[in-house]
C-alpha cells in the first residue's frame, strides 16, 4: 500500500549536481503587502481620485537609496478605475512618504507651512560642527525667534490679565447692583409692612369706633325707670357741700361748669318698651292731657256724579 505524501524524490542515473546553475532575478526582489493610501492622490492617466486609507495589495521593493543608512522602499499600486500603475516611496527625512510616478498628490496647506522653512537637524549639526561661524549664525537666529516667542506670549498673558481684570470687575459690578436691588426690595418690603401695619391699626380703630357708635346709638333707658334725683343739682363732696361752695369758701372764683348731659340706660329685654319712657318729664305731662280717643271725623269722598254734583252744590233726586 501506498503512502500519500512522498516524501522522496526520483534522481535519474545522468543528474549532475554540478551541472546546475544559480539563478538570479534580472531586479530587485518585490513581495506583495497590503497597506493603505498614506495620502490623497489623483491619478494622472484618467483623473480618478485616491482617498487616503483606501486598502491595496501593492509590490514593495527596495530602491537602493538610504537616507543616513535608512533604507527607502518603493510601492506599486494601481488605479481603482484605469489601472495605471502608481509608485510612491518613503521619506525618512520628512517622516512621510513621497509620490514618485504616475498620480500627483492633492494640495495639504498645513504642509505647505512646514515645508516652508524645512530643517534638517542632522545637517545642521554637521554644518556647525564644520563651520564655527555657521553655528554662531544659529544661535542668533535661534535667540532672536526666542525673544519674539517671549514678547508674544507676554502679549498673550497681558490680554488674558486684562480680561481677567474685566470680568473681575464685571462681577464686582454685578455683586454691587444685586446688593442694591436687594437693600431697595428689603425697603420696600418694610415699607410695604410698615403701610400694612397702619392700615391694619387704621381699620382697627375705625372698627372700634363703629362699634361704640353702634352701641351708642340704641337708647338705653331702664323699664319703668324714672330718675330719682333732679339732674341739674350739683353733686354733692364728701363733706355735704358742692364743689362750688367748697371753693367759694375758699375764695376761688372759677367759671362756671357746664351742666352734666344725663345718660338712662336701660337693659336689652325681650319686651318692647313703651313709647312715652323715652320722653322727658314736660313731654310725658303734655302727653298726658292730649285726648288722643277723641278723634275728628273725617267724611268719606264721595265718587262717581254725586261728588261733582255736591262740588257744583246741586241736588240729585234719586
Amino acid at each position: 500500500m501506498s503512502e500519500r505524501k512522498v516524501l522522496n524524490k526520483y534522481y535519474p542515473p545522468d543528474f549532475d549536481p554540478a551541472a546546475i546553475q544559480r539563478r538570479r532575478g534580472l531586479g530587485p526582489r518585490q513581495q506583495v503587502v497590503r497597506l493603505m493610501a498614506p495620502f490623497s492622490m489623483r491619478c494622472n492617466s484618467c483623473g480618478e481620485y485616491i482617498y487616503k486609507g483606501k486598502k491595496f495589495n501593492a509590490r514593495k521593493e527596495d530602491s537602493k537609496e538610504t537616507y543616513y543608512s535608512i533604507k527607502i522602499y518603493r510601492f506599486y499600486i494601481k488605479c481603482t478605475r484605469c489601472s495605471a500603475e502608481i509608485t510612491f516611496k518613503t521619506d525618512p527625512k520628512n517622516t512621510d512618504y513621497q509620490a514618485e510616478h504616475g498620480a500627483s498628490r492633492n494640495f495639504e496647506p498645513w504642509r505647505e507651512e512646514t515645508d516652508t522653512e524645512p530643517i534638517d537637524k542632522l545637517a545642521r549639526l554637521e554644518e556647525e560642527e564644520n563651520n564655527p561661524m555657521a553655528e554662531l549664525e544659529n544661535k542668533t537666529v535661534d535667540a532672536k525667534r526666542e525673544m519674539e516667542i517671549l514678547d508674544q506670549l507676554q502679549e498673550i498673558r497681558t490680554r488674558n490679565a486684562r480680561f481677567e481684570r474685566t470680568k473681575l470687575d464685571e462681577e464686582r459690578v454685578l455683586q454691587t447692583v444685586s446688593s442694591r436691588v436687594d437693600t431697595v426690595d428689603d425697603e420696600a418690603l418694610a415699607k410695604s409692612a410698615l403701610d400694612d401695619e397702619q392700615r391694619r391699626q387704621e381699620e382697627e380703630d375705625e372698627e372700634q369706633v363703629r362699634r361704640i357708635f353702634a352701641r351708642g346709638a340704641v337708647p338705653s333707658i331702664e323699664l319703668n325707670e324714672t330718675p330719682t334725683a333732679d339732674p341739674a343739682a350739683p353733686l354733692a363732696g364728701p363733706s355735704g357741700t358742692t364743689p362750688d361752695e367748697e371753693d367759694a369758701d375758699e375764695g376761688l372764683i372759677l367759671p362756671p361748669k357746664p351742666k352734666p348731659e344725663i345718660v338712662v340706660k336701660r337693659k336689652l329685654d325681650l319686651i318692647e318698651p313703651d313709647a312715652q319712657t323715652l320722653l322727658s318729664s314736660d313731654a310725658r305731662a303734655f302727653v298726658a292731657k292730649v285726648d288722643f280717643s277723641a278723634r275728628p271725623v273725617l267724611k268719606k269722598k264721595q265718587k262717581g256724579p254725586n261728588a261733582m254734583a255736591a262740588k257744583l252744590g246741586i241736588k240729585l233726586n234719586k
